[in-house]
């Protein structure tokens, strides 16, 4: 049982008596309603266009808006209200990805003010807090007086809740009060608190600036207004978030909304500056690179030792292996710094048990990590995760790519007792068949545990699900690359026994699997091998990852590129996750008909491999036109498999991550394909292999690449079929060679 009186430090609360129905009006809003999403670091907020995050009156009436900082909901109503009315919008945006920006205007208020009399300028920014700022102005000739409010309330959920996890029990909401009366009639702070079934309290703590609100109803701030012809007020608040009376962000908050800013800009322009610099010719292009280069800002996150990409926003803005590392690896000619923490984060991480409940055991990387109620009370296995079976061969790939753009031996050398714990937990997992599987052994865990982990997607050619254990076919090709990428560095290390032991099973690894995985009915590889050895049958995008990695025979990888172009598997966008011929096909499916852009960025790589530079361009082309379809230029986490046909435009899926970590990674993967470098800083030199760019683009510039201790700018210019390139400024003494 929760007590009925809570102490903390110098603070009283009590249970909160929420009323069913609010103590001021809301709106009712029984349609979903377009989301604006600001993001920083930890912290992200979903809200309307307006900048509201408005309250139902139903309980069949659901919301996934709201402040999110460490998986909990910190707030869940934000309405700001002109005499218990919603404004009317005139223009919101979120392009800066930190800072939402709303202008509206008010509605006919009945004896008190003509519509558009008001104009309202409203800013929310997230930087280690919510700052609000809220500009009213009266463009009339007249004086005119009204209130304005704005309502809150948090409830505190656990971000599995939102998204549709049951729990038995919940903790309880609190109210803080002083000398027996809610808190902010005394202080003019706004608190929301609640109790949580682990004895957490969580707060959201609200202080108003340029002007207090004359006084409070329930959790509705209001202001009394009286403004003279073509005169401005400006109200304001500062809403942080605390969990047993400590600050829950990572990050430090300024006082005011100015100075988040301010340190928002700071901060945006310092990472720029150390990141390559990408332009083309086209304004329309450049602006998709450009959103970007934002999108990684945005997508950054800091945890105790560092800085990582969270897979997705909203409801992958945490810590995942398998996207952060394929994220980290696509941005390898922007950043290279965002793969080394995602390296040593991931490594503190490492499996150490055998914990059934987690999926976990030694030498593996985890899944996903979580930080809410939930996952405190154990009632999901996100402490962390380990859920996944290619993140370990996919830390391995990146710890080995990253040395090559690098040399950065210290990190190599301090990593390399994860490698080798890595490399022993796919041996292990690998005694039995010969091939790296998974089977899920949590009661919470993912029934799939490859990048297609959805229930419904590992699907035989009839359509019938699989059999598990799963050996998927991308899996077998990541595992081959990093035994292939380790021998080298064990070479470099002096480990000549362990070099040669790795390179003789990753050659033993390609026979068998070019044995047991091929379709001779179908001239194509199979998505996986069930846990009967039988061959899952059905034509899939999973083996266009295999085509980079070299554990197909030349033969068999350009007949499977050939197969990938075929129409029921290319929309004209890009490649479908599943065939169009499948029983099991759904253009709307989350991985039984979509695409995906950074499956396809990868395939496209694959196709560039094989020589195949016409087909990886035309994929590159597509994935561009349906880029500058999106909103803000972004490409999304996925969207919907139907036919390209004329000019009609992509299909969006309804609940799409966005900004999406490897869907953004796709844009600098795509443009790494083009000019196509391969890095070899530990020799001190860059190859740039036939350079190409796709038709849509006339020139491409790379100014501040660093390979190694080397800055490097090029310039590379297409005439007909041809692509030069040119460095045109080198500090430094890298090596750079030029093949046609």
């Amino acid at each position: 049982m929760l007590p009925d009186i809570v102490e903390l430090d110098d603070k009283i609360f009590v249970p909160a008596d929420r009323e069913p129905i609010p103590e001021w009006p809301c709106v009712l809003n029984e349609e979903p309603q377009p989301t604006l999403t600001i993001k920083d670091h930890d912290m992200f907020l979903v809200t309307d266009t307006l900048g509201n995050i408005a309250c139902s009156l139903r309980d069949d009436v659901d919301t996934s808006m709201g402040l999110f900082c460490k998986d909990t909901r910190f707030l869940s109503r934000l309405e700001l209200q002109i005499e218990g009315r919603a404004p009317v919008l005139l223009n919101s945006t979120a392009d800066k990805g930190f800072v939402l920006s709303v202008l509206c205007t008010n509605p006919r208020i009945e004896n008190l003010l003509a519509p558009d009399t008001l104009g309202i300028r409203r800013e929310l920014l997230l930087n280690g807090a919510l700052f609000s700022e809220i500009e009213v102005t009266n463009y009339s000739t007249n004086t005119v007086s009204f209130e304005l409010s704005i309502s809150f309330d948090a409830d505190f959920v656990d971000l599995f809740e939102v998204r549709g996890f049951g729990r038995e029990k919940r903790g309880q909401l609190l109210r803080s009060i002083r000398d027996g009366k809610p808190a902010e009639q005394e202080t003019g702070e706004l608190t929301l608190a609640y109790q949580g079934l682990d004895g957490s309290i969580m707060e959201s703590r609200i202080q108003f600036n340029h002007r207090q609100p004359d006084f409070f109803k329930g959790y509705t701030a209001i202001w009394r207004l009286e403004l003279p012809s073509h005169q401005s007020e400006t109200i304001g608040y500062r809403l942080q978030m605390f969990t047993n009376n400590q600050p829950i962000s990572t990050i430090q908050a300024p006082v005011t909304l100015g100075q988040a800013k301010a340190a928002e800009l700071v901060e945006e322009q310092s990472w720029m500056q150390q990141s390559t610099r990408i332009r083309s010719d086209k304004a329309i292009f450049n602006q998709a690179i450009e959103r970007a280069e934002k999108d990684v800002y945005l997508l950054r996150q800091s945890f105790d030792k560092g800085t990582v990409l969270s897979a997705g926003v909203p409801w992958f803005s945490t810590l995942f292996g398998r996207d952060s590392i394929i994220a980290a690896s696509q941005i390898l000619m922007y950043n290279s710094s965002i793969a080394r923490e995602t390296l040593m984060i991931l490594a503190e991480y490492q499996g150490k048990i055998n914990d059934e409940w987690r999926d976990e055991e030694p030498g593996k990387i985890l899944h996903e990590i979580r930080f809410g109620e939930m996952a405190r009370c154990g009632e999901v296995p996100h402490t962390p995760y380990y859920g996944t079976v290619d993140a370990t061969p996919l830390w391995l790939m990146l710890y080995a790519e990253y040395y090559a753009w690098t040399a950065d031996r210290e990190t190599l050398d301090g990593l390399w007792p994860n490698a080798l714990a890595a490399m022993d937990w796919i041996d292990r997992n690998c005694q039995e068949t010969g091939y790296l599987s998974y089977a899920c052994r949590s009661s919470r865990g993912l029934v799939n545990q490859g990048w297609k982990d959805s229930g419904d997607c590992i699907v035989y050619r009839k359509g019938q699900l699989a059999k598990p254990p799963i050996a998927l076919c991308e899996v077998q090709a990541y595992v081959y690359a990093a035994k292939v990428r380790l021998a080298e560095i064990a070479r470099i290390k002096k480990h000549i026994d362990l070099s040669e032991r790795w390179l003789e099973e990753a050659n033993d690894l390609k026979a068998r699997f070019n044995r047991d995985f091929w379709l001779e009915d179908e001239g194509f590889c199979a998505l996986a091998l069930d846990g009967d050895g039988n061959q899952v049958d059905s034509i899939t995008s999973n083996p266009g990852h295999c085509l980079n990695l070299g554990i197909l025979t030349p033969e068999k990888a350009y007949t499977v590129a050939e197969r990938l172009a075929a129409p029921d598997m290319f929309n004209g966008w890009g490649i479908r996750t599943l065939s169009s011929l499948s029983p099991a096909y759904n253009p709307m499916g989350y991985h039984i008909g979509s695409v995906w852009p950074h499956d396809n960025s990868l395939i496209a790589m694959g196709l560039r491999s094989l020589g195949s530079i016409d087909r990886a361009l035309e994929l590159c082309q597509g994935l561009i036109d349906m880029t500058l379809h999106q909103p803000y230029q972004r490409p999304p986490e996925l969207f919907c498999g139907y036919e390209r046909n004329g000019d009609n435009t992509p299909i969006r899926y309804p609940v799409a991550c966005s900004p999406q970590a490897w869907a953004t990674g796709s844009i600098f993967q795509l443009l790494q394909m083009t000019i196509n470098l391969v890095p070899d800083a530990p020799n001190n030199y860059l190859r740039i292999i036939d350079p190409a760019l796709p038709e849509s683009i006339e020139s491409l510039s790379l100014h501040n690449l660093r390979v190694g201790g080397t800055l490097l700018d090029l310039e590379f210019e297409r005439t007909a079929n041809t692509t030069s390139c040119r460095v045109a400024k080198k500090r430094g003494n890298l090596r750079v060679v030029i093949e046609a």
